[in-house]
């Protein structure tokens, strides 16, 4: 059943008493507003949870927990707000800015309010170019946001307990160093986080 019939049938029931606010919120797909479990130092709650898609679409949840749940997200504010230069700091937000103004004027919504769909269509098309800029360009240009992203997402979850733990293979006391070994001899195919 698509939203127009559920709308219509809703309707019936009611006796036909949906106000038209209501009845546009349901035809567009009127949903609640994301939310994020953190609280940002360095970005704003809208950026985080900006932040918090774009890197969940990254590393998905999947059999693993995925960038939200191991607090990549909280993980990139700090890096931004500690360890990035000013400079840096004022690229990655000019950079945020405009790929929200870019999913707006593609989609007609800003990111945060595009289905899941949308967003990962978004990101990918955004991420694509901008990998293709960097091999096409000499010297290769700053980073954009999604690669700024997709390296902090990438660092903060590799360096999570879960990322080196049930994704990377962790020994805390690894033992003999045996040199050039077969992967297959290695253990179970993972990559080493020690």
């Amino acid at each position: 059943m698509d939203r127009r019939e559920a709308l219509k049938r809703t309707a019936w029931i009611m006796g036909g008493v949906v106000s038209a606010p209501a009845v546009m919120g349901v035809l567009k797909g009127c949903a609640a507003k994301p939310t994020i479990d953190w609280k940002p130092v360095f970005l704003t709650e809208d950026q985080g949870i900006l932040v918090s898609q774009v890197a969940e679409i990254i590393i998905p949840k999947t059999d693993t927990p995925g960038a939200k749940e191991t607090g990549v997200p909280g993980f990139i504010d700090l890096m931004l707000k500690d360890v990035y230069s000013k400079e840096d700091q004022e690229h990655y937000l000019t950079g945020l800015k405009a790929f929200d103004e870019e999913a707006k004027k593609e989609h007609g919504d800003p990111f945060i309010e595009l289905d899941s769909e949308q967003q990962a269509a978004f990101v990918k098309k955004v991420h694509d170019a901008a990998v293709q800029a960097e091999k096409d360009t000499e010297p290769a240009p700053k980073r954009p946001f999604v690669l700024m992203t997709k390296e902090l997402t990438m660092l903060g979850f590799f360096t999570s307990e879960v990322g080196a733990t049930q994704v990377l293979q962790y020994v805390a006391v690894p033992g003999a160093y045996k040199g050039c070994i077969p992967l297959s001899e290695a253990g179970n195919g993972k990559t080493w986080a020690t």
